[in-house]
């Protein structure tokens, strides 16, 4: 019979091999007594499997309860829906103050609208009667429809566009020796001081019909040889950054009340208008020229 050994005398191998072997017959005392009482079921290795531990021990692995996993499976889905939600207000965010800064632009730069008519003219610009032995004279209103009247007074009310580096400010005709400065609006009072553009009408170089008018027999007669213009002749417009070249392409005497002349165009076009003939005035002459490419 072998001597027992006092505990003194085992070595560290010895003592983990017994303890380890004391804490496996407590585990199975305790599991045959939860086994007797009904409390636990068989605990085996098909339906448990172990575990070791770093002590060498082998513990059971707990199984996971249907229950465990539900609640499992609702805080991942509360989690991933926590962190759809924190990306949403991000992006909501992040597009609010896009707008807002889209706002304080505006606000900085606000853009001045260019006043333009709310109808089109109902009769060419530039009509006068034709002056007396003094030199004077007056709208002739008797051209102008009786009904349509008031819509022209309400048109000689529309104020001038702010200025700006894309207005026309001269206008020269070479071949009729004409330099004359450009004026926005083209009322009875502007018509007085130069060559009158038709507020609305597209700016020098611009794709559409750019509106011009003067006298012919009163103020300068600026535009009195407008009749003596021909296929090829030159008009040339300024601004404060350039020169635009337009080439006279057709010339026609219109009735005051032909107001299509004034139309847009597609391509970049210049419409010159005076009152016709000389000292009569009872029709208008029109001369349209296209830009130089």
């Amino acid at each position: 019979m072998a001597r027992r050994k006092a505990p003194e005398d085992l070595s560290v191998e010895e003592l983990r091999r017994l303890l380890v072997e004391k804490r496996r017959g407590s585990r199975k005392e305790r599991l045959e007594h939860f086994r007797r009482t009904g409390r636990v079921a068989d605990a085996t290795s098909e339906n448990f499997p172990s575990v070791d531990t770093r002590d060498g021990s082998d513990l059971l692995a707990a199984p996971v309860s249907p229950r465990r996993r539900f609640l499992d499976g609702v805080l991942l889905a509360v989690e991933v829906l926590a962190v759809v939600g924190i990306i949403g207000v991000l992006l909501s965010g992040f597009g609010l103050l896009q707008d807002l800064n889209r706002e304080v632009t505006a606000a900085l730069n606000p853009v001045t609208p260019t006043p333009t008519p709310l109808v089109m003219a109902v009769i060419l610009p530039s009509g006068h009667t034709p002056p007396d032995a003094q030199g004077n004279t007056r709208p002739n209103e008797a051209e102008i429809p009786e009904h349509l009247r008031p819509m022209v007074q309400s048109l000689e009310n529309i104020p001038a566009p702010p200025p700006s580096a894309a207005q026309a400010i001269r206008i020269q005709i070479p071949s009729l020796k004409v330099d004359a400065p450009v004026i926005q609006g083209d009322g009875w009072e502007q018509l007085k001081k130069g060559v009158a553009q038709h507020i609305g009408t597209a700016n020098p170089g611009e794709t559409g019909n750019m509106v011009v008018s003067a006298h012919n027999d009163v103020y300068g007669e600026l535009f009195r040889y407008l009749d003596r213009l021909k296929p090829g002749d030159q008009v040339i417009v300024y601004t404060q950054q350039r020169q635009y070249v337009y080439v006279v392409d057709r010339t026609v005497i219109v009735k005051p009340t032909q107001v299509e002349v004034m139309a847009s165009t597609a391509d970049p076009t210049i419409t010159l208008i005076s009152c016709y003939p000389y000292l009569v005035d009872t029709d208008r002459i029109v001369v349209f020229a296209k830009l130089l490419n």
